[in-house]
């Protein structure tokens, strides 16, 4: 049986790693381990998780433990945010009227060939194509 790939948001591997975060760790953490190598992610996922982990949790993570959550990341099927993508994702801003930041996400799950979207961003059960947006946490 094949698994569909999984576009997982920033906001899944925040609450990972935020030990504030309660039941919303816990289901992060579950959920991480449930996808697996289905997982795929996006440069910009990356470098938001970075900005958001090193300055902006209550606890937050050392630069260096930072780098090695990044490192981490980098191991999964990785979607680069390129010039196409970039148009595409603002084309899609004015067809689905998305902040340009939540349409580069999407396209970049499309990108992957993803067929869940995983996200608190989005509203749950939306679809995009092929692409169905889920909050883990609703």
């Amino acid at each position: 049986m094949s698994v569909d790939k999984a576009f997982v948001d920033t906001n899944i591997l925040i609450y990972a790693v935020d030990r504030h975060a309660g039941a919303k760790r816990t289901r992060a953490l579950e959920l991480l381990i449930e996808l697996g190598s289905s997982v795929v992610i996006s440069t910009q996922v990356i470098e938001e998780f970075f900005a958001t982990a090193t300055r902006k949790l209550p606890l937050r993570l050392s630069h260096d433990e930072a780098v090695r959550r990044v490192d981490e990341l980098a191991r999964v099927d990785v979607v680069v945010v390129d010039v196409p993508l970039i148009r595409s994702a603002i084309v899609l801003t004015q067809e689905h009227r998305l902040s340009f930041w939540d349409a580069l996400i999407v396209e970049a799950a499309r990108a992957g060939c993803c067929a869940r979207l995983l996200t608190e961003d989005l509203t749950h059960g939306r679809e995009f194509g092929r692409l169905r947006v889920e909050n883990p946490f609703a």
